[in-house]
């Protein structure tokens, strides 16, 4: 689901509602530990809950006072941010 490697992380699974919660949980683990970035480019499906699941991320990163950085966020993960109007809340990647 999620791969780790020194400090990055890339999710090989989709981000939908049925993983949300263990896909947020990990991620917020591994944000605790070394990684400070999560790449999405093997994502292939997505749903609205994926947001959520950056979102945490993002979250619990400013509590933890780091930087994480999203890389090769999916079209479509993009598209939603947009039709929900949060796409600039999203970090560069």
């Amino acid at each position: 689901m999620i791969q780790v490697s020194a400090d990055s992380a890339k999710v090989t699974s989709v981000m939908t509602l049925a993983n949300a919660r263990e896909l947020l949980e990990r991620g917020n683990e591994l944000i605790a530990g070394p990684v400070s970035s999560f790449d999405l480019g093997a994502v292939t499906d997505v749903d609205s809950s994926g947001l959520a699941v950056l979102f945490g991320w993002l979250r619990e990163a400013q509590r933890l006072g780091k930087t994480v950085r999203i890389l090769n966020l999916p079209q479509n993960l993009s598209s939603l941010a947009e039709v929900y109007g949060v796409s600039d809340l999203l970090p560069a990647s």
